[in-house]
Formats: C-alpha cells, structure tokens, sequence
C-alpha cells in the first residue's frame, strides 16, 4: 500500500460534509480556499473538482505529502499551489495566492494516513520503527530526543497533558529507569516500557497502553497544539466577511481549542448591562454546526479514523482587523 497512488492510500473524512459546509462562500467568480493540512490531496482534489474556478493553496509541514499531492494534483495546473510550512501561516498562503482575504480555510487535524502508514515514520505503536514521529523530516526534534534527553518531570508533564494518560507519573518513572540501562530507540521498545508501567487491569480501558504516550510525544515533537492556538485565530481573520473556516479534530485536546475559538468569535463582546451593543461589540462569527458534528455510522464502517472525528465550521460575519495585517 505504501506504494500506491495518494488516492488509494487516504480516504478524506466527511469529505461531503466539509464540502458542503464552504460551498456558499465558493459561489464567487474566482474564489480561493487554503488548505491548510494538505496531507496526500484529498480534499483538495475534491474540492477543485467539484468547484472548477477555484483555487487552492495547500499546506502541509512534511516534504513527502507535498510531493505526492502534488503529482496527484499536477492535471489541475495553476489552480492549485502547495506550500512547504505549517498551518499557523494561513496568511502568508492567501499573499501567496495573491489576495489578502480568502473564502474558505479548511482544517484536517492531527496526524495523516500518509504518516500512520510510514512504517519508518515512527508514528505508529503497532509496529517497530525508530522513535522519530517528525511530521517535517527537516525538524530536529524527535521522539526519540524527547524520550532520551527529557527530564523525568519533562515526561511526566507531557504525557499527563498531551496524552491525558492518568499514568504519566508511573510511564515517566518507567522511561528514566529503561533508558538508564541502554537508550530508547525503537518504538517497540518504547511500548515495551509503557506496558510495564501501566497496570494490567487498566491496560485495554482506552485501547493500547501506549495510545495516549504516543499521541503526547507526538504532539511535543512536532508543537502540534502551540501551532493550533495560533492557526485558528489567524484563519478567522484571513477568511473575509462571508467566508467561512471548517475544522476537524480527532482527540479532545484539539477539539478544545477549536471549540474556544469559535465560540470567542461567535459572543457579544459589550460589557454586561451596557445599553446598546455597538457594531464593534457583535459576534464576528456565526456557529455554522450544532455542537461537534460527527461521522456516520457508515462512513465509519468503512473508514475507522473517522470515528473519532468532530467537524466544526463558522461563517465569519464582520471585520475585525486590517486586511493585509495579519501574518
């Protein structure tokens, strides 16, 4: 499968859905939407098939997912650009397209099929690897460093807050001890670790034992929360008044952020007992979804990473900065 066509390798996630949810900003003579997790292309290719005077500008931080969307976006010429960077820089891939405003930004989050199915890539705990887990394979940080050089607090503090493990004093404690005796270096022998130190009555309460230290590492190697709390404010403010941001997040830190943001934009900012609400003062967006939407049983069914998927969109209804100021 790792040799296949981008297009038999990832199946988008509620790929209608967010199509969908941008189809009212599209219907402009020439609109552009940023792709902001390119990935392997498939929303993207959707997207400029279903809309044919669009443009797309793409983004994704790893070089590999670069080259193959766009060998499989290559037949839609100029419609579609890919940008090596990460999804905080939605602004500078609108001045890229050469508008200061654009009509959609769509985010898939989290880590992509491309990457789970990388055996070498070291995301996965169901098969050995090296611990690496780069997303961009240009970065220095790695799994790896992470698990060899942090402190044992250090690791404490990331799985309990990146991988919300209950066991992260225990997994820690675990990791210091193996590592003194010969480093870490493989995932195999990072699962290893992470077993003996969760018990065994709590080892399949949340799937694999290792899920939730995977997913921290994963997220501190690659600061994949720190660029989330700046991408979404900066796609609010680079989409223009009509335009619309559409999220999808797959854990619930994630979620969380997306959801505070939208929510941030979606209140009245007078003051409490103020007697008008001023232009300045009313919601700069409006909540597009009812909650986090979620999956069809059937889609599912046939795609399991959809299961944990939450879709989120909002319609931005007024300016709040300068078009041209944000980057």
């Amino acid at each position: 499968m790792e040799d296949a066509p981008a297009e038999q390798r990832h199946i988008p996630v509620m790929l209608g859905r967010c199509l969908d949810l941008l189809a009212p900003a599209l219907d402009t003579p020439e609109p552009v939407v940023v792709d902001a997790t390119l990935g392997m292309g498939g929303h993207t290719h959707a997207m400029l098939e279903r809309f044919p005077s669009l443009r797309v500008v793409g983004i994704d931080r790893d070089p590999q997912a670069l080259e193959l969307a766009g060998a499989r976006l290559a037949r839609f010429g100029s419609r579609f650009q890919g940008v090596h960077s990460t999804y905080d820089h939605v602004a500078d891939a609108a001045a890229l397209a050469g508008v200061e405003r654009v009509d959609g930004i769509l985010f898939d989050l989290g880590v992509s099929s491309l990457q789970l199915d990388e055996r070498e890539r070291g995301f996965a705990y169901s098969f050995d690897a090296p611990l690496d887990m780069r997303m961009d394979s240009h970065a220095q940080l790695s799994a790896a460093t992470v698990v060899n050089e942090y402190t044992e607090a250090e690791l404490r503090d990331i799985i309990y807050r990146w991988g919300e493990d209950r066991f992260a004093p225990r997994i820690a404690r675990a990791i210091v001890a193996a590592r003194a005796q010969a480093p870490l270096r493989t995932t195999a022998q990072l699962v290893d670790v992470v077993r003996s130190a969760v018990p065994a009555a709590a080892q399949h309460k949340k799937g694999h034992p290792a899920k939730q230290t995977f997913q921290a590492l994963r997220i501190e190697v690659n600061e994949e929360l720190d660029v989330l709390e700046r991408a979404v404010p900066a796609a609010v403010e680079t989409v223009r008044v009509g335009g619309r941001v559409v999220a999808m997040s797959y854990h619930s830190l994630e979620d969380r952020i997306v959801k505070q943001e939208f929510a941030r934009g979606a209140r009245s900012t007078a003051p409490k007992g103020f007697p008008v609400e001023l232009p300045e003062h009313r919601p700069s967006l409006t909540v597009l979804t009812r909650g986090a939407e979620r999956a069809t049983p059937e889609e599912t069914e046939g795609n399991p990473r959809a299961a944990s998927a939450r879709l989120r969109a909002v319609e931005k209804l007024r300016e709040t900065t300068t078009p041209g100021s944000v980057r």
